[in-house]
């Protein structure tokens, strides 16, 4: 098969680059470092699209977000039609759902995205639907947060922590988070473009963890001790003075994607043991 990746730079499409290049005939492209009117798709197979804006620590305004997760998704997609490309992969977010909920989210839970994240990356779905028909597939995949080894933002502060502080006021949380393992998700993209269905999928490792588990993983493949204790006032005083990391720590996020599950006939490659592992001692499986 002949791919062409958006967003091979990344963590995912690194992963995916590496892990398949033997497999499929992988060409890349950059919106910031490629010229969009010199791309010639005549002979791809199918698009793996995963460059966008993801969430900025110092903002971003709407309208970044829209250029780069709407305009230049519909401008790929409308050239790939054009140009013949029979298959669309797009890489979504769990976050046009909304934000935390106890309860689990599905292929078929109606989406109210709260952010502009969100609410882009939705847009794109919709949009995308419009273009598809018999000769062009539209596959949608809505992730959750994703982990493995290289990975930033709140997974890797969180593993600073744990390696740094031997007593962590995050004891007993029950909460429910899904993530899902680099490896798992690249699996999923290979069998989609495999099968060359289309739909909405959700990516998901088989279980989830609460904060407090999570925790006990990475200490344990950090071979660190780490006390977890329950402090009722902190859970209080978190949750008034800094509610983004209150829900991140304390709200659940729970994905049932077992209708992705039967439409793809795939499993997971990796438990979620297997992925915290990979992720801490520095493996790409």
């Amino acid at each position: 098969m002949k791919i062409l990746l958006t967003g091979a730079s990344g963590f995912v499409g690194s992963y995916f680059t590496n892990k398949y290049n033997n497999i499929h005939n992988i060409n890349t492209f950059s919106f910031l470092n490629g010229i969009f009117k010199e791309l010639d798709l005549s002979n791809i197979d199918t698009i793996v699209h995963l460059s966008a804006l993801v969430h900025q620590m110092g903002g971003a305004s709407m309208k970044e977000y829209k250029k780069i997760n709407v305009t230049q998704t519909l401008d790929l997609a409308q050239k790939a039609k054009n140009s013949g490309v029979k298959h669309f992969v797009f890489m979504s977010t769990v976050k046009v759902y909304g934000e935390e909920t106890n309860k689990a989210y599905t292929e078929n839970t109606i989406c109210k995205p709260q952010d502009d994240y969100g609410k882009t990356k939705l847009t794109a779905e919709l949009e995308l639907k419009k273009l598809e028909d018999k000769n062009f597939k539209i596959s949608i995949i809505r992730t959750p947060i994703v982990y493995g080894y290289g990975v930033n933002a709140n997974i890797k502060n969180l593993i600073n922590l744990v390696n740094k502080i031997p007593v962590l006021p995050f004891g007993e949380i029950e909460n429910k988070r899904s993530m899902v393992y680099v490896g798992n998700l690249c699996h999923m993209i290979d069998v989609i473009i495999q099968k060359q269905v289309s739909g909405v999928f959700l990516a998901s490792d088989d279980k989830p963890l609460s904060t407090t588990r999570l925790i006990e993983l990475i200490a344990r493949e950090l071979d660190q001790k780490v006390y977890l204790v329950k402090i009722s006032f902190f859970e209080s005083l978190l949750k008034l003075v800094k509610p983004s990391f209150y829900k991140r720590l304390y709200g659940s996020l729970e994905v049932d994607n077992i209708i992705t599950k039967e439409v793809l006939e795939y499993g997971n490659l990796y438990s979620v043991d297997d992925g915290i592992r990979f992720m801490i001692k520095g493996t790409s499986k």
